[in-house]
């Protein structure tokens, strides 16, 4: 069975190329020891595993500008090495069916034992990257015997039998990061390479609107290679019906 790390090493092979400068490969190696100034990250998984997943990067990588010039390298790293983890765990939702999430993300340099060893290459030059995976499936009967509560403040809802006649329609939903009023002379004047910035921070929840309402916010993680939402909260049953009246 694959294990959270595996998934990991699935989604950085291809998120690391994609999202550093010089499109660096990562592959597996023999552990090699750190130069000074070794930093990492360690990200806290619940769901139906738990535990901790630590990831421990060679000081040198700082050198390099592989997140691009005149950036924070080290707080660069700490934004690609969540998303490396909110994909993998939305990889293994998708393919095996196991549901977890990151709780916390935060700095730990302290690790000294690693599961993995990993070498991230771009050009003639290459750095170390550790992993250790300390983690465990929770047993069946703990899930088994908490049953799923309902969002907090949403009341269970039964459907009449009218309303379940549409449970099959299908519906555009959409993912908004967010919004911004401009002049029509400011929209007329746009060109390539234009930047409009929006008025939610990098870090807020996204929105899933169907027709004109809000149905949920969450997360955006990557499934098969394709962007993904992780719900965090979700409207009322009743306003989520709203959201199907401009349909019919």
């Amino acid at each position: 069975m694959k294990t959270f790390l595996d998934y990991w090493v699935q989604v950085a092979t291809d998120l690391l190329a994609q999202a550093l400068a010089g499109e660096p490969q990562l592959n597996e190696s023999l552990p090699k020891p750190f130069t000074s100034g070794s930093f990492g990250f360690t990200a806290t998984i619940s769901g139906d595993l738990e535990g901790r997943f630590t990831i421990l990067l060679d000081g040198a990588i700082l050198d390099a500008p592989l997140l691009g010039e005149g950036a924070d390298q080290k707080e660069g790293w700490a934004e690609v090495l969540k998303e490396t983890c909110n994909a993998a765990a939305g990889e293994m939702l998708s393919q095996s069916g196991t549901r977890c999430r990151v709780e916390k993300f935060e700095e730990n340099a302290s690790e000294s034992k690693v599961t993995r060893a990993f070498e991230l290459r771009s050009g003639d030059r290459a750095w170390a990257i550790l992993v250790r995976e300390d983690m465990h499936a929770l047993p069946a009967a703990d899930s088994a015997a908490k049953p799923a509560a309902p969002a907090a403040g949403v009341p269970a809802t039964r459907l009449s039998p009218g309303l379940e006649l549409l449970l099959d329609v299908e519906l555009e939903a959409s993912l908004r990061f967010g919004s911004r009023e401009m002049p029509l002379g400011e929209i007329l004047d746009l060109g390539p390479g234009d930047v409009v910035q929006l008025d939610r921070h990098v870090s807020d929840p996204v929105d899933l609107v169907v027709g004109d309402k809000i149905v949920a916010r969450g997360e955006v993680v990557l499934v098969n290679g394709n962007f993904g939402l992780r719900v965090t909260e979700v409207a009322a049953p009743q306003r989520r019906l709203e959201s199907i009246r401009c349909l019919f």
